[in-house]
């Protein structure tokens, strides 16, 4: 990040030209770290109905004796019904680790689970997919290793009529694929990702939730970029993803979160970007952000920060793609559309989500980042008194909001004229009393910006701070050399 020790700036293109550098590189360091954050996890789907009509009864541990006979029961009983109790007995076990792990270690366990699944008795196969269900849920990768022979099956019923079947298939299969890379090298060639595109068009929101959870873990497997993304690229999901994602009365937020993770996650693996901009996500997500805004000013209803946080994470990501200058600027939309959009939101996150506020401030950083049209409509609209508050934040968004107005002050003088002095001297003079090493430089290199572009500024600056601010940096020296310098530059070039 930020280093310590910084050479003289020898001329004002020169000088320009290293601060971007630096800050560039951070930014990489920033992206990757965003790319690398995972957000794995396992889904436990149970029918309320009947975990409330089994309230009365306390999950008991099954010993292989108690497993046997309900396999046994459930397998050759005399009635359906009995059979049918026999499993949802065993299910009531399954959610106890220790009977998971019992139950794998009996030999034959899992494949007489696999043939009550594929018999053609639909309450049985219900039942025995739910029992299936319970071990994948389990922590214990061997236990979901143990289901491999039933994946196959599982994904065949994708393709069927009930959309509750479907659905308890789909959240099995996300348990499993996260778990196991076994699941997932023998499900990708037997054609799980057509399953999947083949499910997107499902009328039933439920199967639509289940299918972005199950998708979101396949994406997040370590070998996804390399095969999973280019399967998934190159097939129907993304511009059903995107469909699903228009903002309007038919936006479903429960669905809308889960693809707008599995987009985050597609993006992020850099394989192919710049389909996703032709096929219109910029202007999709963009115009999603401007909805989200309208929808956190109307609702005091929670999880919208559920979905704001992907779709500023892939607008962020996406923004830093070349392809995202040739589509007609970013987002296709106005400047101050936009913008107002995301204060809006920052705003909502303050209050609401303040760990949050980093993401709306990342996106405002590749905005205004090569975009002197973006960095005049944060002036014109009178936006920078408002970035300027948060700078009392915290630290990580204290350097963020620096970084903005070091976006801004490098487009030139006429920019830096409507950032200096206001209240950005006595801030930056605040800023420089602090003891985080970030923020201080942070701070440094705006200073420098505006001493390039503003001869008065350094003089104002020295006279109204008498560097008190700066005796307890190591960098005291190196300012005052920069300082000189600079006015030198100024005074003579």
């Amino acid at each position: 990040m930020w280093s310590g020790r910084r050479g003289l700036l020898r001329s004002s293109g020169c000088g320009v030209e290293e601060l971007r550098c630096r800050r560039r590189e951070r930014e990489a360091a920033l992206r990757k770290a965003r790319r690398e954050q995972q957000l794995v996890s396992k889904r436990l789907l149970r029918d309320e109905a009947t975990e409330e009509a089994e309230g009365g009864c306390v999950v008991v541990i099954l010993g292989e004796a108690e497993i046997q006979e309900f396999l046994r029961l459930a397998q050759r009983g005399t009635e359906e019904k009995e059979r049918e109790r026999a499993l949802v007995s065993l299910r009531r076990g399954l959610q106890h680790p220790e009977t998971q792990q019992t139950f794998i270690r009996l030999e034959g366990s899992i494949r007489t689970l696999v043939g009550l699944l594929t018999s053609n008795q639909a309450l049985l196969q219900l039942e025995a997919a739910r029992c299936l269900h319970e071990l994948s849920h389990s922590e214990q990768s061997a236990v979901a290793e143990a289901c491999l022979p039933a994946t196959s099956y599982l994904l065949t019923y994708l393709s069927g009529h009930s959309s509750d079947f479907i659905e308890l298939c789909l959240y099995t299969l996300g348990n499993l694929i996260v778990e196991s890379e076994a699941v997932r090298r023998q499900l990708l060639p037997q054609g799980i990702v057509p399953a999947l595109a083949a499910c997107i068009q499902s009328p039933h929101l439920t199967v639509l939730e289940a299918l972005g959870y199950a998708l979101s873990q396949l994406l997040q497997a370590k070998e996804a970029p390399e095969k999973i993304i280019p399967l998934v690229l190159g097939s129907t999901l993304p511009q059903h993803i995107l469909q699903l994602l228009q903002p309007g009365p038919k936006l479903n937020l429960g669905v809308a979160v889960e693809f707008a993770w599995c987009l985050h996650y597609i993006i992020c693996s850099q394989v192919n970007n710049a389909l996703l901009i032709t096929q219109g996500a910029l202007t999709t997500l963009g115009l999603l952000l401007l909805d989200l805004a309208a929808a956190v000013q109307r609702t005091e209803d929670a999880g919208l920060e559920l979905l704001v946080c992907p779709v500023v994470r892939c607008l962020s990501n996406l923004l830093t793609e070349a392809a995202a200058e040739t589509v007609g600027g970013p987002m296709q939309l106005r400047d101050e559309r936009v913008l107002a959009a995301l204060f809006i939101l920052l705003q909502f996150f303050l209050h609401k989500q303040p760990s949050l506020l980093p993401e709306g401030l990342w996106l405002l950083n590749n905005l205004t980042a090569n975009s002197p049209s973006f960095c005049t409509s944060l002036i014109s609209l009178d936006l920078i008194e408002p970035l300027l508050h948060l700078l009392s934040v915290s630290n990580v968004v204290s350097v963020l909001v620096l970084t903005v107005l070091c976006n801004i002050a490098e487009k030139g003088p006429a920019y830096c004229q409507h950032l200096w002095p206001g209240l950005l001297l006595p801030t930056l003079l605040d800023t420089l009393a602090l003891s985080d090493t970030e923020v201080v430089g942070q701070s440094l290199e705006l200073l420098q910006l505006l001493f390039l572009y503003q001869p008065g500024a350094a003089q104002a600056f020295l006279q109204q701070s008498g560097l008190q601010a700066l005796q307890r940096h190591e960098e005291v020296a190196q300012l005052q050399d920069r300082v000189h310098a600079l006015q030198q530059t100024a005074l003579h070039g």
